[in-house]
């Protein structure tokens, strides 16, 4: 239920160098379900929060559209990742889960703004548990760097600006981090439509490391087809120097937003 392709290029990539979402999340959003059989993660990519859903799950089927991502996936043995084109119809998604009412978890990490929303919010809500069914969504904006030098500020502001013509409409919500998008469930505490829990996730990067995330973002490849490379070797060594060189190891820091919620009514 994402956006087709956007990803596929960058699918190594991505595995690789993509920050790691930390346990104490998920062991929050495990301590709202009261049972643990079965959760979904919709738009699983490589399955980064599927293995850790999967520590406090019995089973976790992890799906995505894109066949390139699954084919990067991070094996575990209760995690089940399905390929799921756009072409499958809900009654068929809803039975890859065993009928309505089977699913205790749902999580969506960094996806759910390409997702055909009123569709993906109808299948979750004939999925999810009743009572006890929760739903989490988060993103994260583009990192900052702890402790930058002006000069490094200053470089990867002006690649972010360069890369705003190319950024696909999805991100606005990103932008926004998430207090425009769409969240019809009821609020859990912990964020909610329009009042989003704000997170951080932090990672301990080398130059590059930090070339590598950036070289994972979707608009650069986006770019890339359009004929621009945002990343062209000018910029690359812009970025290297202001960074202070290839062995220096710097702090970056991912502010993220997070909403939770449950099916409206529950007991």
């Amino acid at each position: 239920m994402a956006g087709v392709g956007l990803f596929d290029k960058q699918a190594e990539v991505y595995l690789s160098v993509r920050p790691k979402y930390p346990r104490e999340w998920f062991s929050m959003l495990s301590a709202l379900t009261p049972h643990h059989s079965l959760a979904w993660d919709a738009g699983t990519g490589n399955g980064q929060a599927a293995i850790d859903v999967a520590e406090f799950y019995d089973q976790v089927i992890a799906t995505d559209v894109s066949e390139a991502q699954i084919s990067h996936s991070m094996p575990n043995p209760k995690v089940k990742y399905i390929h799921t084109p756009h072409s499958m119809s809900d009654d068929e998604l809803i039975a890859m889960f065993g009928g309505e009412g089977m699913v205790d978890l749902v999580t969506v990490a960094t996806a759910v703004h390409w997702f055909d929303l009123p569709r993906f919010y109808s299948v979750v809500k004939r999925l999810l548990r009743k009572p006890g069914g929760i739903i989490a969504v988060w993103s994260y904006r583009n990192f900052t760097v702890d402790n930058a030098p002006p000069s490094l500020e200053l470089t990867m502001k002006r690649l972010f600006e360069s890369a705003c013509p190319y950024w696909n409409q999805g991100v606005s919500a990103v932008i926004d981090e998430y207090r425009t998008l769409p969240f019809p469930f009821e609020s859990v505490g912990l964020g909610s439509e329009g009042a989003p829990l704000m997170l951080e996730m932090k990672q301990e990067a080398s130059f590059e490391v930090c070339l590598r995330v950036i070289k994972s973002w979707s608009v650069i490849s986006t770019a890339k087809e359009q004929g621009v490379d945002l990343l062209n070797e000018g910029m690359v060594k812009e970025l290297e120097t202001a960074w202070g060189g290839t062995d220096v190891i710097r702090t970056l820091n991912y502010k993220t937003f997070m909403l939770v919620g449950k099916v409206a009514n529950q007991a």
